[in-house]
């Protein structure tokens, strides 16, 4: 394992990027993140989006929400929205390789994440 003995998670702070114009649906987000720790081929790390929205194609994670509040919509080939998952802080996320999504961020969100 890679990583830290201890840290509190309250100090650990992504470095924030715009996100790559392609991705943009509405304002002017910007994304980062920052690994904490890999276990073999999995990594733990914090994620943070400020206010805006953005597209996405997810990997195998499960996350779980310490801040913010968030709207992801889970999109079909097409497009079309087939579910949408209000986020919360306290809220358990999982996401699947290959997944489309939309992430409509009203207040910046960070989460917790372990993926591969």
């Amino acid at each position: 394992m890679s990583g830290f003995r201890s840290r509190m998670l309250a100090e650990i702070a992504p470095s924030l990027e715009d996100v790559d114009e392609a991705n943009v649906i509405s304002g002017s987000p910007q994304s980062g993140t920052h690994e904490i720790a890999t276990l073999g081929d999995v990594e733990v790390g914090v994620w943070e989006h400020t206010v805006g929205a953005s597209s996405d194609v997810e990997v195998d994670e499960v996350s779980l929400i310490v801040a913010g509040s968030a709207t992801v919509d889970f999109l079909d080939d097409a497009g079309a929205v087939v579910e949408t998952v209000e986020l919360a802080p306290g809220l358990l996320l999982a996401l699947h390789a290959g997944e489309r999504t939309r992430w409509t961020v009203r207040e910046p969100l960070r989460k917790l994440y372990v993926a591969r």
